[in-house]
């Protein structure tokens, strides 16, 4: 029998309203505190971050975490605990941002430049994830040689904290931490969400220095407060679903996320049958599956709509946009809220070390590749790539506002575009990831040879440049 007053019952609702809770109260701290305000530090980081530090005050008193007391869930055998449900939340909402922003319809064509300019822009993000793992890998080794233990893989989980958000960086956190009997990573998850974390801070220290500097030579107006009007066709595209029918038009748009995330579950655990002793890795791909099953979910509608089955167009890309982001927040301030300070105490000389030469090189390589393959808008390029490069797509977003505030530019589609070649050319690096903990060697030699190989194509047109006659 449900006992209704159990903490049982609310512990997940109490969880996630305290998440969202953090989001407002980070939210009006940015707004009211002009050194927040200016600094560019996403709300949903400054959120993660309020309740990290909460969580460490408490626990520093008392001796137990915050998130497993009853009042969340406690920590008891079979029972999944808060901080497990920050984790599995964190999991989820990486592979339903992502499906949503997938399930989103494509308008246009682009002309030879532009789709020239969209590779180019998904090679660049394949090509800093391997300089980033590269650097990553070669500290951690050097470290293991130095200290007893250290696991020397764990700098491979550079670019999938800087590179790809706290999502990826806590699917191979926790690969790591149970990878073999005699060799895995203790403290994977925390070391891997505090990478996240620390790029979402090398992206508001870069960004705010380069915005700096940019201001000095031109002038240009920061992103307005003030929210900008959306036209009727922003929202609603001709030939939709109207917004309150007989199921409201969100519910629609939920139902397609949700059901494509059933067909990811689905593959995962056919693929996880096939595979037995791959089935944490499969698992770890939860995102890129998601964006298989939500492209197949979106080709199978268009066919409908294109055989005139069904007349109404039932996405939408507005209130898509709307979950994405939604579900991104939440995945950003749960991974933060997530991490434990107890499990990186021997690791933050390693830890430091890996932030800032992350800062360092994201930055000088971001910056030449938009001045040399982007140059009618470089500053802009560079903001957007930079910013997603160290955190996530919202946060490229967020420094992209402020010097082209109504995207007159063509960075904003480059970003949205770039997916598609950016996971043809990324899944290799990913499974390399997996062969990383018992051969580290080998695979920094596969990896720097990748990231060669990348430049090559990222600057074909300098390389092979055909002599004028």
């Amino acid at each position: 029998m449900t006992n209704f007053w159990d903490f049982k019952v609310w512990g997940l609702v109490n969880l996630v309203a305290v998440l969202l809770l953090s989001l407002l109260v980070a939210n009006v701290l940015k707004r009211r505190i002009k050194f927040l305000k200016n600094s560019l530090i996403p709300t949903s980081v400054l959120g993660g971050l309020i309740l990290l530090i909460i969580n460490a005050v408490y626990e520093a008193i008392t001796g137990t975490i915050l998130f497993n007391t009853p009042f969340f869930a406690e920590e008891v055998e079979g029972q999944i605990s808060g901080m497990n449900a920050l984790e599995i939340i964190t999991y989820h909402m990486l592979a339903l941002g992502f499906i949503a922003s997938s399930l989103k319809s494509g308008k246009g064509k682009f002309t030879k430049q532009r789709t020239v300019e969209v590779f180019n822009t998904g090679v660049t993000t394949v090509a800093t994830y391997l300089l980033q793992a590269v650097v990553g890998l070669g500290i951690t080794i050097v470290a293991a040689m130095l200290v007893k233990d250290f696991f020397a893989a764990a700098g491979i989980l550079l670019p999938f904290g800087f590179g790809q958000g706290p999502g990826q960086a806590l699917n191979y956190g926790t690969i790591y931490e149970s990878w073999s009997e005699t060799n895995y990573f203790v403290g994977g998850r925390s070391f891997g969400l505090t990478i996240a974390a620390m790029g979402f801070l090398s992206a508001s220290i870069g960004g705010v220095i380069h915005l700096q500097i940019i201001k000095k030579k031109r002038k240009f107006t920061g992103a307005s407060d003030v929210a900008s009007r959306l036209s009727e066709n922003a929202i609603q595209d001709e030939g939709e679903i109207p917004m309150n029918g007989s199921m409201d038009k969100m519910t629609v748009q939920i139902a397609f996320i949700v059901l494509a995330y059933f067909i990811t579950h689905l593959l995962m655990y056919g693929i996880g049958l096939l595979l037995p002793g791959m089935r944490a890795v499969i698992y770890g791909f939860n995102f890129l599956f998601g964006v298989l099953a939500a492209t197949l979910v979106k080709a199978i509608m268009n066919l409908l709509n294109k055989t005139k089955v069904v007349k109404r167009q039932y996405t939408n890309n507005f209130l898509l946009d709307r979950i994405s982001n939604c579900c991104f927040d939440i995945m950003v301030v749960a991974s933060i809220a997530a991490i434990r300070l107890d499990a990186l105490k021997d690791y933050w000389a390693v830890l430091l070390i890996l932030g800032v030469v992350g800062l360092v090189l994201t930055y000088i390589y971001n910056l030449w590749i938009a001045r040399t393959l982007f140059k009618d808008y470089s500053e802009e390029q560079f903001l957007m790539m930079y910013g997603m490069l160290t955190g996530t797509a919202s946060t490229g977003v967020i420094l992209l506002r402020e010097i082209d505030g109504d995207f007159k530019t063509p960075a904003a589609d480059n970003l949205v575009y770039q997916n598609f070649p950016a996971m043809v050319f990324g899944f290799p690096m990913m499974l390399l990831a997996t062969l990383a903990p018992d051969q580290p060697m080998l695979t920094l030699g596969i990896l720097v040879a990748f990231f060669l190989v990348m430049n090559i194509i990222l600057f074909r047109s300098k390389i092979f440049k055909r002599k004028k006659k």
